[in-house]
């Protein structure tokens, strides 16, 4: 269901969906991104775009739900440099940045459910069960300070 659906918000701070001819609330919104829309609101009565000041609505209510969304340092920079320095970071490369995590993140979960499959293939494969690793001195004895076979110590019981 991609594609753009247009908004317009009225002065009781009402949203309006011209698809769906309905109001809808800012969590129905945030739905519609979710699902991979894209919305445009405009100000019903000036036609100004306000689509950014909803979607930090938006943004600012699921802060508010989950008590926290950008840690508190952070807040005080932007508020702090606000216009200054931080609107170019934010429009050259916080975006960038969010989607080459998001591309990265999606290439390793579909690497990591390939190695998965993998191992269950092999276990598949496999006509016997695991050996218990039932001699592994001498591998522990390549961690020995010495690397010489380690010494049983004797018991003290007798």
């Amino acid at each position: 269901m991609a594609g753009s659906v247009l908004l317009k918000k009225y002065a009781n701070r009402r949203l309006y969906d011209t698809e769906r001819s309905t109001y809808i609330t800012l969590s129905q919104v945030a739905d519609m991104i979710r699902e991979g829309r894209q919305v445009k609101v405009l100000d019903a009565k000036t036609d100004e775009d306000v689509t950014a000041f909803i979607l930090t609505q938006i943004i600012v209510e699921e802060a508010r739900k989950n008590n926290s969304l950008l840690p508190v340092t952070l807040l005080h920079l932007i508020i702090q440099y606000g216009e200054n320095v931080l609107s170019e970071f934010f429009e050259k490369y916080l975006e960038l940045t969010i989607r080459n995590y998001l591309e990265y993140k999606a290439a390793y979960d579909q690497q990591f459910r390939k190695w998965l499959e993998m191992g269950k293939d092999l276990l598949a494969q496999t006509p016997a069960p695991l050996p218990r690793f039932a001699d592994l001195s001498s591998f522990f004895n390549l961690f020995s300070p010495s690397g010489k076979e380690a010494k049983p110590k004797p018991s003290t019981e007798e």
